[in-house]
């Protein structure tokens, strides 16, 4: 799936992460760095809910975790990748292909997390499709495209159950308990210093 120059490097970090796991310690992440996951992972964050607000002219997509934003801009033309500032949600537009929302999103910059980790390039291009395939189920099909990065395009599928009478709430990474140390574990503070 990925080209062999980000193989390698990849199934390291992943080696790494088992052997820490192994002896009880998490390596650091965009998550205990306070830094916000950003586009594609904070769709799958699977233990927070996700909040989808629907608008005429915009779809608002809302995670409990780190409170990350993202915004659908609706029938409206996808821009120039070239013209699109690279950062963590980039830019996404979609349209309606009968009952089915297809969300095309460009303009994630490559320091964002990635799926599983994975890496890419500022070149990747994202495209889900959101069904509701029962009325409690919402089925994301997400497709990750990237030609510097893959050697072919990587597909797989989210469910989301409705919750209706959840009430999202505040959560802010303060980042006031962790540290990462010398080595890239994840750390606690027992006492300020």
């Amino acid at each position: 799936m990925l080209k062999p120059e980000y193989a390698k490097p990849y199934e390291a970090r992943r080696a790494a992460e088992a052997a820490a796991t192994a002896r009880g310690e998490q390596l650091a992440t965009s998550g205990s760095q306070c830094v916000p996951y950003g586009m594609p992972t904070m769709m799958s964050v699977a233990i927070y809910p996700v909040e989808i607000v629907q608008s005429p002219k915009q779809v608002t997509i809302v995670t409990e975790a780190f409170s990350e934003v993202r915004r659908v801009y609706m029938d409206r033309p996808q821009a120039k990748l070239e013209d699109v500032p690279p950062g963590y949600y980039g830019r996404s537009v979609g349209h309606w292909d009968g009952n089915i929302l297809v969300v095309d999103t460009i303009g994630i910059k490559s320091s964002a997390s990635g799926y599983r980790g994975m890496p890419h390039s500022e070149q990747m291009h994202i495209t889900e499709r959101f069904n509701l395939i029962q009325p409690d189920y919402l089925q994301d099909q997400v497709t990750i495209e990237d030609p510097v990065v893959l050697e072919k395009p990587v597909t797989y599928t989210l469910a989301y159950k409705r919750m209706p009478d959840y009430e999202m709430v505040e959560f802010v990474c303060d980042n006031n308990r962790e540290y990462v140390d010398e080595k890239g574990i994840v750390r606690m503070k027992v006492k300020d210093h």
